[in-house]
């Protein structure tokens, strides 16, 4: 019987979710008779904690014999609120959740003192270690953690507290991992973590990402497309830069952790960028690659924002070019300092979130619109779909060209307003 794992939150949690389903398995839950459910929880909004307090409930009614096992961001900063679901049999951290031996902690393995909860001090981890993963099941991209943890303290965010502080996987791990991969068939890899511009300061010599970046591509030539998820736009290296401006194979999509755009606001986050800085960014990116794209986090609603500094948010996504926003509504997380902040009403933050992800939105549409006619080099993710270089989703007009995980080279008929219309090139005249 498989371990099922149900995933929330970041890209990082999907990746440490196969090693969970791998660990899990090597422990010998997959033979339990009723099988395992691993729940790898999201800390980032309170919302995320009511979802998955919702899929535990949801998991013991369809899966009633099962061993429910909850972890994550969430097990971590709350384990007591999950340690008294009555559906859950076991907690485990952040790092106590990548080694098998912790699975076996369950009474089914003949445990004498039965812990139900555990949960370590996250802040004296210090190390990140590289679990080798051979695929993504159900995956067309694959995901390679290169950095764990956080040292800023933002006053929205709880995820240092469940993800404690910054540490790198060391290079040459990093390398063979990508090999892995790319060995398993894998066209496109995602260098993923918590803080991922600050990789390689606590190790040996001090490497920056963007050394990281060269390093993978010139060991790993196989390696048709790298990409970054989201980076500190302020901690971007020169090598970094370079590498985007001489890298065909590092894609032109970059996804900005930029929060906001009025500069008090920003301050009162405890950011370290400033609006021009975000601006200046991205000319300086799109002077290095034209066919640069530029993808964001905004928060709608932070405490003590008027709407004036809501008006610079709105601005922000024209003056720095966005055209992927992911925004989030303001939500109080206990324990963070912005929670004490005076707060702004929550039908004020619902409206203002509606007004970024509209602007958003049309940001989108333009973007796709300005593709039209265009020629495009496509990741097959299927069921018709598949995605640029620069990220933009496609759908395949006719049969699909290939399978999954297959680039395959398009071009561009129209959208819909959501996706890419795409014609496989020499298919057009059939």
């Amino acid at each position: 019987m498989k371990v099922d794992v149900l995933t929330f939150g970041c890209r990082l949690n999907a990746y440490e979710s196969e090693v969970i389903r791998l660990e899990a398995e090597k422990a010998g839950l997959s033979a339990l008779e009723g099988g395992a459910v691993v729940v790898n929880t999201c800390a980032v909004t309170a919302e995320a904690v009511r979802q998955a307090r919702q899929a535990i409930r949801k998991a013991r009614r369809e899966n009633p014999d099962a061993r429910i096992i909850v972890t994550g961001c969430a097990a971590q900063t709350e384990p007591g609120t999950f340690g008294e679901m009555n559906e859950v049999d076991l907690v485990l951290g952040n790092e106590e959740k990548l080694s098998a031996h912790n699975y076996r902690t369950l009474p089914d393995f003949g445990v004498n003192q039965f812990e139900k909860v555990r949960v370590n001090d996250i802040m004296e981890v210090r190390e990140t270690a590289s679990h080798m993963v051979e695929s993504i099941e159900g995956r067309a991209r694959a995901f390679v953690q290169v950095q764990n943890g956080c040292d800023h303290r933002c006053t929205f965010c709880i995820i240092p507290y469940g993800r404690g502080n910054s540490r790198s996987v060391p290079m040459g791990a990093v390398v063979d991992q990508v090999r892995q991969l790319v060995e398993s068939g894998y066209g496109e890899v995602v260098l993923t973590g918590v803080d991922l511009t600050s990789f390689g300061t606590d190790l040996p010599g001090g490497p920056r990402l963007g050394r990281l970046v060269r390093t993978v591509l010139r060991e790993v030539p196989e390696l048709r497309r790298l990409r970054l998820s989201s980076i500190d736009s302020i901690e971007a290296d020169e090598d970094l830069m370079r590498a985007l401006a001489e890298e065909e194979r590092l894609m032109p999509h970059l996804h900005l952790s930029l929060q906001h755009g009025d500069d008090m606001i920003l301050k009162r986050m405890k950011r370290r960028h400033l609006r021009a800085d975000a601006i200046d960014f991205c000319e300086r990116v799109r002077v290095l690659r034209p066919d640069a794209v530029f993808g964001a986090d905004i928060i709608a609603g932070f405490p003590t924002e008027t709407d004036a500094m809501f008006e610079n948010s709105l601005k922000i996504v024209e003056e720095c070019g966005l055209t992927h926003l992911h925004v989030f509504p303001f939500s109080p997380r206990e324990g963070t300092p912005a929670a004490r902040m005076p707060q702004v009403g929550r039908a004020a933050v619902k409206e203002r979130a509606g007004r970024l992800r509209a602007t958003g939105d049309m940001a989108y549409r333009r973007h796709l619109a300005g593709l039209a006619g265009t020629r495009q080099r496509v990741l097959i993710e299927g069921s018709g779909l598949g995605r640029t270089e620069g990220f933009a989703l496609a759908r395949f007009e006719g049969e699909r060209p290939g399978g999954l995980g297959d680039i395959v080279e398009v071009r561009v008929t129209g959208h819909d307003g959501k996706r890419l219309i795409a014609v496989a090139i020499g298919q057009e005249a059939a």
